[in-house]
């Protein structure tokens, strides 16, 4: 019986553009981060004197901003994520639950 339910559920043009979708995105996220966090390590590797900069008088340096605006990045690429999945993706499994159940 529960081979069947799975048969059934992966058979379901429903699951199937779920999962899709939802891979899809989730590489896209990936490869945004990626990019933002290596971009990040690359110019501390290749151009040290371009977040050494300082910001007025005090020690603070371009760095510092910068890298906090990456930490702030993944949070909001995060919750950008959970939104999405939480709307979209949630509501695509209950159609596909549902269905199954018939």
């Amino acid at each position: 019986m529960e081979d069947k339910l799975v048969a059934q559920i992966a058979a379901n043009p429903k699951y199937q553009r779920l999962v899709k979708t939802r891979t899809r995105f989730g590489w896209l996220l990936t490869a945004i981060m990626m990019v933002a966090y290596y971009g990040y390590i690359a110019v501390i590797a290749f151009d040290k004197e371009l977040l050494h900069q300082r910001l007025g008088e005090g020690v603070t340096t371009l760095g510092i901003p910068v890298g906090f605006g990456l930490i702030v990045f993944t949070i909001l690429i995060t919750g950008f994520y959970v939104r999405r999945a939480n709307s979209e993706f949630d509501a695509m499994t209950r159609d596909i639950v549902k269905e199954a159940g018939k």
